[in-house]
């Protein structure tokens, strides 16, 4: 019988305090202090003040501000994804509205080293780009707190992220010992005294257009102001244009709302759906929100078919995108870290996909992943949701959904495991010789696809733990992400001698497996 290696060994490999210096790591340093009252959940009027525009926005409705790149407005209340603002027009005239947070960063932060919003993982990436240069440093927007800012500093073989709190009075720190009025006071500060591990700021990051993108435009999180709350639109402000796909569920068209937004209209196949039931759903579905999930923005339940409409991807779906495709190794890991973030939120809500892989996740501006298609989720409070749906997906489904219709976020995991092949192969068919039906009875007597054939070590090993037979023993999404990202170490930094024919083959002990990882 095969058995996978468990998942807290790769954790505990991955953050070992003795590996060498030579490891890509990237550490989260934050001082040991008791937190004061509000420090890192400001009140909303600390978010009020100047902002510039990153991007230039069209107001959508009579309530909205339009502006331009560059341009500064006054936030005068800040609250979920539109704020209010105003702005001078000819030196006199208010204009006051609606905009979009995430267009905005505060007058005083754009710099040539402010990122805007940059997860973890792309921040390490930019700046392990740098070489082993100490004190090479970026400030970015927190991926998981949008209002507040981290200082990410490239170190020797290392990249280090330091939380930047913010008191109740407004100031920022680090050190709660030093707070400063300004993102541009804290930095100035560290050029001269040194952060532990890394020494001083010696100079900014700067992203050159000659070898990397400029930063994503963001979209809004809704189409409008007026849809955030009141989101049932009428048919006729959609126009449809080329169909780009279809299936058993539904056929997706690109459209565009009110002639100004792009969009994805999906038009659902089932005319027998109850009206009521439909809605309860899909205001469960409008509720859940993260950069790496697909937002539904609107519905059209007048009339059948019922259209659900979501933000557009231009590129297509993961499997499509993959294909043909030579990638680095490094843009591989980075979207398989978008998709198992996306589904780690999903797992904080208690949301179930059930139809994970790579046709399922969408691939937008900058190779963004996002994942889709919820045609076949639920919205659970149970652990897990047992199934009387016939429409399985078996080469990516858990054995004990394929069992016992045993749906659960660790059956996700394992659907998540057959995704990473899939990115690996370049979009190959997974358990390749082999039929649907050949597939359960197969994985039940302990089979495990081989790693592919220029997969590294440690990849394959996360694909190991998430086919764990016994849900129990496979990693949460969050600890995927972690994994994911200690891998990408060894794509900067490999020890001489270290080659692919390490990889763990088929057949292998798990102690081999194991062995034959870079460890050092």
């Amino acid at each position: 019988m095969f058995t996978c290696p468990s998942w807290s060994g790769l954790c505990r490999r991955g953050t070992d305090k003795d590996a060498a210096a030579g490891d890509q790591q990237a550490v989260e340093i934050v001082w040991t202090h008791e937190k004061e009252p509000g420090v890192g959940s400001p009140p909303q009027d600390e978010t009020t003040g100047f902002y510039k525009a990153l991007w230039s926005f069209e107001a959508r409705d009579d309530e909205e501000v339009s502006f331009q790149k560059d341009e500064v407005l006054r936030v005068t209340r800040s609250s979920g994804g539109w704020w209010t603002a105003e702005k001078i027009v000819d030196g006199a005239r208010k204009v006051c509205g609606f905009v979009p947070h995430n267009y905005l960063a505060r007058s005083n932060t754009i710099d040539a080293w402010f990122f805007g919003q940059l997860n973890r993982f792309e921040a390490q990436n930019q700046l392990s780009a740098a070489g082993d240069e100490s004190g090479v440093f970026l400030v970015r927007r927190s991926d998981k707190d949008a209002k507040g800012y981290v200082l990410s500093v490239g170190a020797v073989a290392a990249v280090k992220h330091f939380k930047i709190f913010q008191s109740v009075d407004g100031e920022l720190y680090v050190n709660p010992g030093h707070r400063f009025q300004s993102l541009e006071e804290l930095v100035e500060h560290y050029k001269h005294h040194p952060l532990p591990s890394t020494g001083l700021l010696t100079k900014p990051y700067v992203l050159t257009a000659a070898l990397n993108p400029p930063q994503r435009r963001p979209n809004t999180q809704d189409l409008s102001h007026h849809t955030v709350d009141e989101w049932e639109l009428p048919k006729s402000q959609f126009a449809l244009e080329e169909q780009l796909g279809g299936g058993y569920f539904a056929d997706v068209y690109r459209g565009r709302w009110k002639g100004m937004v792009n969009v994805a209209v999906k038009i659902l196949k089932n005319d027998s759906l109850d009206h009521r039931e439909f809605q309860l759903e899909t205001q469960i579905l409008k509720k859940l929100r993260h950069r790496h999930l697909i937002s539904l923005l609107a519905v059209c339940t007048d009339a059948h078919p019922f259209y659900i409409i979501t933000e557009l991807m231009e590129k297509g779906n993961l499997l499509r995108f993959l294909q043909g495709k030579s990638m680095g190794l490094s843009s591989l890991v980075e979207m398989a870290v978008e998709v198992a973030d996306g589904m780690a939120y999903l797992e904080s809500q208690k949301s179930i996909h059930r139809d994970l892989a790579a046709r399922n996740v969408l691939v937008g501006e900058d190779n963004i992943c996002k994942v889709a298609d919820f045609g076949l989720a639920r919205f659970v409070k149970e652990p897990f949701y047992l199934s009387e749906s016939k429409t399985i997906p078996f080469k990516w489904t858990a054995p004990e959904a394929i069992s016992h219709g045993r749906f659960s976020s660790k059956s996700d995991v394992w659907s998540f495991g057959v995704l990473l092949y899939e990115i690996y192969t370049y979009g190959k068919c997974p358990y390749p010789g082999y039929s649907n039906n050949q597939v359960f009875p197969l994985i039940t007597t302990g089979y495990r696809m081989p790693a592919p054939p220029t997969c590294p070590a440690d990849i394959y090993q996360i694909m190991l733990v998430c086919w764990s037979a016994c849900p129990e023993e496979r990693p949460d999404f969050s600890e995927l992400i972690t994994l994911l990202e200690n891998t990408t170490r060894y794509d900067e930094w490999r020890p001489e001698g270290c080659t692919d024919a390490a990889r763990p083959q088929e057949g292998a002990s798990v102690a081999e497996k194991r062995g034959a990882d870079v460890t050092h």
